[in-house]
């Protein structure tokens, strides 16, 4: 197989490896122990060294360098081994042979040999065949992924094992499986690894032991590869209490690859609605697939490194070359289709970069195929430019797609083309884009909407024409003459630049350009540019009108954005004289609140203001509307929102980069968090808002340039050069005075208007003088010390350190929700927090399988910190059967309804974490009164309605009667008299009525009836059940004749106090006997019994909490100590399985109660 290019040194290889054949570019060799008839000494060494290591570092018997002549430097290029006669990556091979390398060999010398030969470089040889390997690593790696595609048996056979071995509810999709190894300790269990779009488990058995791991993809909190002691390469996750390591994979890349895009859209999904959009492929994520996922990795690279909206859907990625007119050769590289662009990167990184919207493009055409221009196709331009790109793969197709898209492009944004000639376009250094004025746009001339509805626009307020700093023009005050000299210098470079390179948004974007931007733009050209790179020209030119409209509607309306952006105002770039008038302040005002107005989702965020207004120098006011979208919507994702997760995740990266590029720094500060914290400004404000206005553009142009990349590596230059001062700084306080100094002199002295400090500046009354630093400088110095980092290194930085910020704000909402908790509660903190990820599990496994019901919402962070989390009925009902302490039979689940119902004070169908655990500490930790106040609650409206669900009445027996004696016999002939207990108790109770809040209902016949039925189900098979029988019939005959009392005197109102007076006087009544006692005639349903009926029969909480303290084994029972710790331990182990039965067999809860027991 092909490998990826790496350097050998063959010092002491020579002695592993033996030449077999060789050229005057390539070398094939066999490793010394392979292959030997009777073998010599070292080569039995070797052999036995390969065949004790595992596999994933056992090395291929055979490999082909090449060689660079004039070079000690080897780089193996192929590699061979044989495993079933299949080419398969990095797999075992169980028998050598010479068959395969054989192959590559071939295919070397009739492909590469005879073309090597026209370079005169060594290094460009070098590049070639890295180029052209790397291609065929990239044609296997498609083929091979399209061949498990082809394999559904395997896969429908892995399907059948998961969903046995897991019992995961059908909703549960299994996006893909591998082999490998969990190590646990020093010892590592072969098996199967399954990734689920919920979950990654894992299942071995080996020995006659079974293994079963079921990580949930929201409780990891760390995904990465690492190496332990005996393997150098594995993968690592990381969660809360636990890290497990797995390895020996066929493909370790691409394993990770998978894991990480399951991580992060399944954590972004549940943990970070608040705008995260998944792509249309993942919407349903029961039918995500590996190939989405694949496919959605793609789309991310090529949106960020092109810097494309998010919309944009990536169609096709092929290889191919373009010619470049400024280097005279084809240029290798890539072309990337998507909906509305064709952009082309060249391999090597920095090279050659072109953007092609669509819209620009005026023709697509195929060429004559020739020997040296192979499936050429040219791509025309509206600015009479033409691209020619040859050897495409599949090129009817290709361009068949285009001509599609292309079409459909145009239909939905039509352009019109100016017939008259216009020199505007060669007078301007850059192209005049479409405005609300009638600009150029090459020849093409755009519709603006003043031209189309003039009449209108007199009617709404205009939009500033032109940049502010066209207005307020600043007179520099030193040598005026000479920054106006570098200035025309700077535009006569641009001048030639654009003439060789292209002057639209489809210029070739080389090193070059790269190097003038880092010298800073020309003030009269930095606004346009900045729209070019940005690409914010071409919503620009696609949307006439879009902002007039937005302006019209948004401006007059008053909310709380609006408040928050007058607010502030007054506080954007203050020393600029365009901000220090009314035409400023009006224009900043109509783009904040018109981009409020457009994304309500992100509305208003502090630190817009100054980037808006710094746009609003150098653009006209519809640009710099369009620059701001540009910039909040994909050049940084996520950083204006309600919990700034994007800038939180680039601190995150930063810290890392810190580690990896200035190792001093990071060791002196221990908690790089701090650093962090200090340059998080840094990000949200472009360094705008703490360094020098006319220093701070230039580190602006080099970000609508380069991106997020610009930032960081800036960030690593300021402290590289603070290094010394930090590692001897003894506290935060004095570091962040340390960069705040130093960013405060960083000037530019090609800047034609005068300096204006930043308005967070330090030390501007220094009494000594502080060196000056000049911004060219140090962005020179960030490009040729940390310009290393690619796109595809941050992007992938990002994803891991999304992980890290989501979790944190994780444990930070757990940590505020607890800390409201903990006070008001008996149970001990470290079950608090058991419960508290029991309770959030309860959440997300409705987010996993239920379809979204109007009042299960989605987790919204923006909420306070004890509502992002809450449950509906059904999942209150699994809890209440996993942790509840009164369990009642089948009766459990109507006593879970009603206590729902309770707890949920504002009727919206949820219930909160704090609601819940105050239920539960009263059932585990409360006094007898709390807990018999609770049940007597339950059994009163809201908890009890009048179409509760009921079973039949567990009461068969004649335990009860209101004929039984009220003084009662005792084996040692001792008597207990009720009746005297009981009018105390009364007594006692009624006095304390006054200190509760509130008087509670009192409870009717079938009210009572039922809070019977839950006591006698509480009772069943706890070890003193007949005495608690026994009791209980006790109890309610007394109750029952208290009621009967109570209704014959209601009338004069004296129940509540002289009832336990007139109990000798209560008679039987064979209507409530027949209710518990089973006689010849149908006992009558309690459910039946209307309001009228019952007549005044009741009880109150006072009569039941008296009559039960005169049974001694029922307060024994109310105030036993309880343990919440066993039922937690069951609760984790059987919470899975219980809602996938659930979800199997919802109306049979003897089975769930079987499959708790």
């Amino acid at each position: 197989m092909w490998l990826k290019p790496e350097e050998v040194l063959l010092k002491n290889a020579l002695k592993l490896w033996v030449t077999q054949k060789s050229s005057c570019y390539f070398v094939l060799q066999r490793r010394r122990g392979h292959g030997e008839g009777g073998g010599r000494l070292t080569g039995r060494l070797v052999g036995a060294l390969d065949a004790v290591l595992d596999s994933s570092a056992r090395v291929a018997p055979f490999r082909i360098l090449l060689q660079v002549p004039g070079s000690q430097v080897y780089s193996p290029i192929a590699c061979g081994e044989l495993l079933n006669g299949s080419d398969i990556y990095w797999a075992i091979a169980t028998g050598a042979t010479l068959e395969e390398i054989n192959q590559h060999w071939d295919w070397l010398e009739q492909n590469l040999l005879h073309t090597l030969s026209v370079f005169d470089n060594k290094d460009d040889i070098a590049s070639f065949v890295k180029g052209k390997v790397k291609a065929l690593i990239a044609e296997e790696t498609s083929s091979r992924l399209a061949e498990q595609e082809e394999e559904p048996e395997k896969f429908r056979e892995a399907l059948v094992k998961f969903e046995a071995r897991f019992n995961f509810p059908e909703a549960e999709k299994l996006v893909t499986y591998y082999s490998c190894c969990c190590w646990k300790g020093r010892v590592p269990r072969q098996g199967w690894l399954y990734l689920s779009i919920n979950h990654l488990c894992f299942y071995s058995f080996f020995l006659g032991k079974e293994l079963k791991l079921v990580i949930p993809w929201v409780d990891i909190q760390k995904l990465e590869r690492t190496s332990n002691v005996f393997l150098t390469d594995t993968i690592r996750i990381t969660t809360q209490n636990k890290e497990r390591d797995f390895s020996t994979f066929l493909n370790l890349d691409e394993v990770f690859k998978i894991m990480e895009q399951l991580a992060d859209v399944t954590l972004r999904r549940l943990l970070d609605n608040e705008v995260f959009d998944l792509d249309p492929d993942l919407q349903e994520p029961s039918q995500i697939t590996k190939r989405d996922l694949e496919a959605r990795a793609q789309n991310e690279f090529f949106r960020a490194f092109f810097r494309l909206p998010r919309k944009e859907r990536l169609h096709t990625v092929v290889d191919c070359s373009l010619w470049t007119p400024f280097s005279r050769c084809h240029t290798v590289g890539r072309m990337f289709t998507s909906d509305s662009y064709i952009c082309f990167a060249s391999r090597e990184d920095g090279c050659c970069n072109v953007v092609l919207p669509l819209r620009e493009v005026v023709s697509i055409e195929k060429m004559e195929d020739t020997s040296l221009l192979p499936n050429p196709i040219i791509v025309s331009i509206r600015s009479k430019m033409a691209f020619q790109f040859i050897e495409l793969k599949d090129r009817e197709n290709l361009v068949e797609g285009l001509l599609v898209r292309l079409k459909q492009v145009h239909a939905n944004h039509p352009v019109h083309y100016d017939t008259s000639p216009s020199d505007d376009d060669m007078a301007s250094p850059v192209f005049y884009s479409a405005s609300i004025c009638s600009d150029k746009f090459g020849d093409l001339e755009m519709v603006s909407p003043q031209r189309s509805g003039e009449k209108e626009k007199e009617e709404s307020p205009l939009p500033h024409p032109e940049p502010l700093t066209a207005v307020f023009q600043q007179s520099g005050s030193q040598s005026p003459d000479s920054h106006l000299s570098r200035e025309q210098i700077k535009i006569s470079l641009w001048s030639d630049h654009f003439v060789e390179y292209g002057r639209t948004v489809c210029m070739f974007r080389t090193e070059k350009i790269r190097k003038l931007v880092a010298m800073g733009i020309p003030e009269s050209l930095r606004g346009r540019l900045w729209l070019l790179f940005s690409d914010a020209v071409t919503d620009l030119a696609s949307h006439p009108g879009y902002y007039g409209n937005l302006v019209e509607q948004s401006l007059g309306r008053s909310c709380l954005v609006t408040e928050e952006i007058e607010r502030d105002l007054h506080r954007s770039l203050p020393e600029h004289p365009a901000f220090q008038n009314e035409t400023g302040i009006a224009a900043l005002r109509r783009v904040l609140t018109a981009y409020a107005h457009r994304n309500p989702k992100i509305g208003y965020c502090q630190s817009m203001n100054i980037l808006t207004s710094v746009l609003l120098l150098y653009a006209k006011e519809e640009e710099a509307f369009w620059l701001l979208v540009a910039v909040c919507e994909r050049m940084l994702p996520d950083y204006f929102n309600h919990r700034v997760i994007g800038a939180q995740v680039d601190q995150s990266v930063f810290e890392e980069l810190i580690k990896e590029h200035l190792p001093e720094l990071a060791d002196h500060m221990k908690d790089l968090s701090a650093l962090a914290s200090i340059s998080l400004s840094w990000f949200l404000t472009l360094f705008l808002s703490i360094m020098p206005l006319e220093s701070a553009v230039n580190v602006v142009d080099c970000f609508f340039y380069d991106g997020i990349k610009a930032i960081f590596q800036l960030g690593l230059a300021v402290l590289e050069a603070n290094a010394e001062e930090l590692c001897s700084s003894r506290d935060d306080g004095q570091a962040l005075m340390i960069l705040s100094r130093f960013l405060d002199h960083i000037k530019n002295e090609d800047s034609p208007g005068p300096s204006i400090g930043s308005h967070h500046a330090f030390f501007s009354d220094d009494q000594e003088p502080y060196p000056v630093t000049d911004i060219a400088d140090l962005i020179r110095d960030s490009y040729e010390k940390f310009g290393s980092q690619s796109v595809e290194q941050i992007e992938h930085l990002r994803c891991k350190h999304r992980i890290r910020v989501l979790q944190g704000h994780e444990d930070t909402t757990k940590q505020n929700v607890l800390r409201v908790v903990i006070p008001e509660v008996s149970i001990l903190p470290e079950d608090l927090d058991e419960l508290y990820d029991l309770f959030k599990r309860a959440h997300m496994m409705s987010c996993y399988w239920e379809h979204p019901r109007p009042m299960a919402l989605r987790h919204d962070p923006s909420r306070p910190y004890a509502e992002q989390y809450r449950i509906d009925a059904r999942q209150f009902a699994h809890l209440f059967l996993l942790l509840s302490p009164w369990t009642c039979g089948v009766h459990t689940e109507i006593l879970a309804e009603r206590t729902f119902r309770l707890l949920d004070d504002n009727m919206d169908q949820l219930m909160e974490f704090k609601a819940f655990v105050s239920c539960l500490d009263i059932m585990y930790n409360g006094e007898m009164n709390e807990k018999i106040k609770l049940l007597y609650r339950l059994h009163i409206p809201p908890a009890l309605t009048e179409n509760d669900r009921d079973s039949q009445s567990p009461l068969k027996n004649p335990l009860l009667s209101t004929s039984r004696p009220l003084v009662l016999g005792k084996p040692n002939g001792d008597t207990i008299d009720y009746q005297k207990q009981l009018k105390q108790m009364i007594k006692d109770l009624a006095k304390e009525k006054d200190k509760t809040e509130k008087e509670l209902p009192k409870m009717s016949q079938r009210e009572f009836i039922q809070f019977c039925k839950t006591l006698y189900s509480m009772f069943h098979e706890d070890p003193e059940e007949n005495d608690l029988y026994q009791a209980i019939a006790t109890v309610t005959t007394l109750l029952l004749q208290i009621g009967e009392v109570g209704q014959r005197s209601s009338s004069s109102g004296s129940c509540s106090h002289e009832c336990g007076e007139e109990l000798q006087a209560a008679a039987p009544s064979p209507e409530q006997d027949s209710v518990f006692a089973e006689t010849g005639n149908t006992p009558r349903d309690p459910r039946a019994f209307p309001e009228a009926a019952e007549g005044d029969w009741t009880v109150s909480l006072e009569h039941i909490l008296a009559s039960l303290l005169t049974e001694q084994s029922l307060v024994n029972f109310f105030e036993k100590p309880l343990n919440i710790k066993s039922k937690l331990e069951n609760a984790k182990l059987n919470q899975y399985s219980l809602k996938a039965l659930d979800m199997s067999h919802p109306s049979q809860p003897e089975l769930k109660l079987n499959n708790l027991s």
